[in-house]
């Protein structure tokens, strides 16, 4: 039975291909070849290469002797993952130095299975390429990732067929506004997986600048949203609720048929402190995690730690890009967003920290968000729930 080779697909639809010559692209696709026999439907995950010469050298491990490493406990939980040291692996490059490579080795032992592949003298890799074959076949933990859950209310609770063009009106709201970001050079490549009531969606990109355009993209997949709710007279829009969090995940692919699928799957602390939040979050509300990232305010000195309210500072400074965008059939005009808190002495507006807990009576901290976006021509677009209508989601302000 014949498969689709990954890296012509790849190729295709990323662009990633582009420009490489036949003789390179003919190893590319005999390593992809190499690596689809060694993964052997998921039996065995690509951990690390290496170059030695004109050779590469892969690591693979079965994916049992991998989570084996962390060790369990009798009641069958695994041991504190900040203590294990292939979590370094995970969370790291996957191109190694040939003496780091062999370091890594070791430390599987006989679990260690060196694959190697020869490529041609005059063929020219990139290790981001390279990377993306490998990582397709392997597990790979990302650290400090901004994450978006977008939840529909009340989807259990309606027909099939309305279900599915609830979906396809929230598909349609994200698309549209990934092409309005896209239209002012925002870089957003972004992914997402449903979640069954709705998606899990984030940047491909990291860094602080993914980080803002994943919640500009909130912004404006809202406000999309809110144009077609406010112009439906039958077709089922859906009502929408959203969390967005950042955090550690694990990314993966899984198996389909022959192949590893097109597209990665998260699982990890990020998904499960968004599920947590969005249990409590009301119909129409935005929420945002208490979280920390590296970020340079300036965007001329060292980074430092940002916190939420210090994030959605950076990030209402930078939506000025935003004005002039098409929202439905009307343009931007003016967008503020905020957290909200109770009005100061000064006339001033302070920011409320909500505490949260959990079904599993684990407690969390989270912050409610507003959007205004004024249009041209059409009426306020107003996100969000206000301040006095939060209190309802908590069980105290933090």
């Amino acid at each position: 039975m014949n498969r689709q080779s990954w890296f012509e697909a790849f190729a295709q639809t990323a662009s990633k291909g582009a420009g490489l010559s036949p003789r390179t692209r003919r190893s590319l696709l005999d390593i992809d070849d190499t690596l689809f026999k060694t993964w052997d439907l998921g039996d065995n995950l690509i951990l690390a290469w290496t170059r030695v010469e004109h050779q590469l050298r892969f690591l693979a491990v079965r994916h049992y002797a991998i989570f084996e490493m962390f060790g369990y406990e009798s009641d069958g939980s695994a041991s504190r993952e900040s203590d294990n040291p292939v979590i370094e692996l995970l969370a790291g490059p996957k191109h190694l130095d040939p003496a780091e490579f062999e370091r890594v080795c070791r430390r599987f032992a006989e679990a260690a299975q060196i694959v190697d592949a020869r490529i041609e003298t005059d063929a020219d890799f990139s290790v981001p390429l390279v990377d993306a074959i490998v990582t397709r076949y392997g597990v790979s933990l990302v650290r400090n990732r901004a994450v978006l859950l977008l939840d529909v209310v009340g989807y259990s609770l309606r027909a099939p067929l309305d279900q599915l063009a609830m979906l396809n009106s929230l598909n349609y709201s994200i698309n549209s506004a990934c092409r309005q970001l896209h239209s002012r050079d925002v870089h957003i490549d972004f992914a997402r997986t449903t979640t069954g009531d709705g998606f899990y969606i984030w940047n491909r990109a990291l860094g602080p600048q993914a980080t803002i355009a994943l919640y500009e993209l909130m912004m404006l997949i809202l406000a999309d949203n809110a144009v077609a709710q406010r112009k439906a007279r039958h077709f089922p829009v859906p009502r929408l609720r959203a969390a967005f969090h950042v955090g550690d995940h694990y990314e993966f692919y899984q198996v389909e048929g022959l192949n590893p699928t097109a597209f990665g799957y998260i699982v990890g602390q990020v998904t499960v402190d968004l599920a947590r939040l969005i249990e409590k979050t009301l119909p129409g509300q935005i929420v945002l995690g208490e979280f920390t990232l590296n970020m340079d305010p300036a965007g001329s000195g060292p980074t430092s730690g940002c916190d939420t309210r210090m994030f959605v500072e950076q990030a209402a400074a930078r939506i000025e890009g935003l004005k002039g965008l098409a929202v439905a059939d009307d343009l931007i005009d003016d967008i503020r967003c905020y957290l909200t808190g109770p009005r100061e002495g000064d006339g001033s507006f302070g920011v409320d920290r909500y505490a949260i807990l959990d079904k599993h009576d684990t407690l969390r901290y989270a912050y409610n968000a507003k959007i205004n976006i004024h249009l041209l021509r059409s009426s306020p677009i107003f996100l969000g729930i206000q301040c006095k209508d939060a209190d309802r989601f908590a069980i105290r302000p933090g």
